[in-house]
């Protein structure tokens, strides 16, 4: 099933609704801005790559809907929408990055009527998909060079095929080594509040046909202490120029246990996640979420006293040093990473 499409008549945006998994697999079809904002605002579609496809086809059909009588208008009102989409969620860089590469195409083509931007919109978004695509295989070839037949892989939150388009980035390499007859097993941890893994990496591996099995976060020091983990293998939201990088809350705490026992921990993620504006991790805006996730959510009952306090943010940043390599689609990037990430762009 497509994870991000045009709808039909290209007025709306249709994608898996992410937040019903593993129980229910439903598409939906979002027509309005407001449907767009709350659907990457409460996860119903969620994963850096995934985020900017759906964007800009969000972008896309929100462009069909303005009736402006100039360019200079129809600009004006697109912005206006990319900024209102963009705020949904500041950390994932990807976000941005596909809002801002189809403002480029309308500002660059003024002098090209309307209904032509509109085209070169709908031909961008698609690209834009194309393209992750090609990035997902490319990331899962290199992946696949670091591991071997029978490894054990620990994984943290969910970066496969409904994070991006397909074959995802962490979970690329092992379904890419499935599909080649090679053998692996995946220790998944939940990843607490919203079990992405649970929900998402678990299903995902599981219909994949991968040995998997599914951990509380709090025993991944146990299965690593016990030598059942060669690797970890983790997705991004945002790196930093120095190699920082921003994953989901608790991918910090995996990165110093592995750190401890002297687990290789692997960063996967498209060039499109890296931020050169960004200097260090410090630089990177964590999103704080309702405090009511943790102990509301996903629960029939509260699982703690109504008027207690919670703390959720939905990123932690994992310093370079413990990072061993950042797979990208261009290649492996190892320490020092200011000059392996900076080649990159050269």
């Amino acid at each position: 099933m497509d994870n991000v499409a045009f709808s039909t008549k290209m007025d709306g945006v249709v994608i898996i609704d992410q937040t019903l998994l593993p129980n229910e697999e439903r598409t939906i079809t979002l027509t309005t801005i407001e449907e767009m904002y709350d659907a990457i605002y409460k996860l119903r579609v969620r994963g850096a790559p995934a985020i900017g496809i759906f964007a800009s086809f969000c972008l896309y059909v929100l462009a069909n809907k303005i009736e402006a009588d100039n360019i200079d208008t129809f600009i004006s009102i697109l912005k206006k929408d990319a900024d209102y989409l963009n705020s949904s969620r500041p950390t994932a860089v990807n976000l941005s990055w596909a809002l801002s590469r189809m403002l480029k195409v309308a500002e660059s083509n003024k002098n090209c009527n309307i209904a032509e931007i509109k085209q070169m919109l709908y031909k961008e978004s698609v690209d834009i998909k194309t393209e992750d695509i090609a990035m997902c295989k490319a990331i899962s070839e290199h992946g696949l060079s670091l591991i071997k037949d029978g490894d054990g892989i620990l994984t943290h939150c969910n970066a496969g095929p409904l994070a991006t388009s397909k074959y995802g980035t962490a979970l690329g390499p092992i379904l890419l080594g499935v599909e080649r007859g090679i053998n692996f097993k995946v220790f998944a941890d939940e990843t607490r509040p919203l079990l992405q893994g649970a929900r998402l990496t678990s299903y995902e591996l599981y219909k994949a046909g991968v040995d998997v099995t599914l951990i509380c976060d709090n025993m991944a020091a146990m299965v690593m202490k016990d030598g059942k983990i060669n690797a970890c293998f983790v997705g991004c939201d945002r790196v930093a120029a120095n190699g920082d990088t921003a994953n989901k809350i608790g991918t910090l705490g995996v990165a110093i246990l592995a750190k401890h026992y002297n687990i290789p921990f692997y960063v996967f993620g498209p060039t499109s996640t890296i931020d050169l504006e960004c200097k260090t991790g410090n630089d990177i805006k964590i999103e704080l979420r309702d405090q009511q996730e943790i102990k509301n959510n996903l629960f029939e009952k509260p699982t703690a006293p109504e008027g207690v306090k919670c703390y959720n943010p939905s990123f932690d940043v994992t310093d370079h040093s413990l990072i061993t390599a950042i797979i990208t689609q261009k290649g492996i990037c190892r320490p020092p990473y200011t000059s392996s990430i900076a080649a990159l762009f050269e």
